[in-house]
């Protein structure tokens, strides 16, 4: 009998366009995804990847099978929700920007475990960009990311888990106490313009008018930060939820008027799913300090 486990690890490398991406989103090694891979090819009889350089894509057989491959695999995580009708049960397909995959959700899926042992789950780590467009294409259920500036779509529901203002991180020994005059006289590290947060702290440079020395950007807050605490620089950066780097040796200074990002959880309102989808929700609101009763999807 065919493992839904395998054509479940084609879909992601098709999608990856990766055996090594798609091994770390399911957490296998290389190889043992590889031979999920010839196993399936063997009971299906025809090969369904190929090497084009350094990327993998689908076969005509390949593609072939992927959207049926698809609907397979959905069919079998809703089974167990369908079958626990209102009890909520089943896999949960959730995404996690790298701060809140350290920073939040683990209390919130160690709480909602605790009350409903029946929950299963997948986690993929990623950017906010590429989760919400997870989320609303519906491979995933919902994903914890930073809120988008634009209207999300009503087939959708949002709940804001974390404001975090804007701070300057700065050496240990940096002198002086004017954030202004710190960001412009010292080399700055750029928090990447393709993350959201990124997005908002550019924002802010450009609506002060700050001239900085840029020599490095890039999208790993804690990378950051470790570079800052090493005397590379400063950088602006959102105050994201503990757990930050062990040993840092840094000044963290407030931003007046900065503003800064809502780390919140997206989910679609629909779904086989939807009981655990509920309880999930009803647990993020619970880390929030609010719980006034279930929430409706």
């Amino acid at each position: 009998m065919m493992d839904i486990r395998f054509l479940e690890s084609f879909v992601t490398v098709a999608d990856c366009g990766s055996i090594a991406e798609a091994a770390r989103r399911l957490n296998l090694t290389s190889a043992a995804l590889s031979q999920r891979l010839r196993t399936l090819e063997r009971d299906l009889g025809h090969s369904l990847v190929m090497r084009v350089g350094r990327r993998v894509r689908p076969t005509a057989s390949g593609l072939a099978v992927l959207d049926h491959a698809r609907a397979l695999i959905d069919g079998a995580r809703d089974l167990r929700a369908v079958a626990a009708q209102d009890e909520p049960a089943g896999q949960l397909r959730l995404g996690a920007i790298a701060t809140s995959l350290t920073g939040l959700l683990p209390a919130i899926i160690a709480r909602l475990r605790a009350r409903h042992p029946r929950i299963e789950y997948y986690i993929r780590p990623d950017s906010s960009v590429n989760l919400y467009h997870g989320v609303i294409r519906g491979e995933l259920d919902a994903a914890v990311i930073v809120r988008p500036q634009f209207p999300m779509p009503k087939s959708t529901g949002w709940l804001t888990l974390r404001e975090e203002p804007l701070v300057l991180l700065a050496p240990e020994d940096a002198v002086g106490e004017d954030p202004v005059a710190m960001i412009e006289s010292h080399p700055f590290i750029r928090y990447d313009r393709n993350q959201w947060g990124g997005q908002i702290v550019d924002r802010y440079l450009r609506r002060n008018a700050l001239t900085v020395q840029e020599w490095l950007e890039l999208d790993a807050l804690d990378a950051i930060a470790g570079l800052v605490s090493r005397g590379l620089g400063v950088a602006i950066v959102p105050d994201w939820a503990p757990p930050w780097p062990e040993g840092l040796r840094l000044r963290k200074i407030q931003l007046p008027d900065a503003g800064g990002r809502q780390t919140g959880v997206l989910w679609n309102l629909s779904g086989a799913r939807i009981s655990a989808m509920q309880a999930f929700v009803t647990t993020c609101r619970a880390s929030t300090g609010r719980e006034e009763g279930p929430v409706v999807l």
